[in-house]
């Protein structure tokens, strides 16, 4: 996956994630996976909910 960020969001969140001692890829999945159980989303949906 790529995804296009502010490079000043990317710094930011670079520099916290590494505080922590954690991988941005880590973190990014972790938001994934709460934002889709937020959204009841389940793997085999085929619909998508567009923002």
């Amino acid at each position: 996956m790529h995804i296009s960020i502010a490079d000043d969001i990317k710094k930011k969140f670079h520099a916290a994630c590494a505080i922590r001692g954690l991988k941005m890829s880590q973190v990014v999945v972790e938001m994934i996976e709460q934002w889709l159980d937020t959204k009841e989303v389940s793997p085999n949906s085929t619909s998508t909910q567009k923002r």
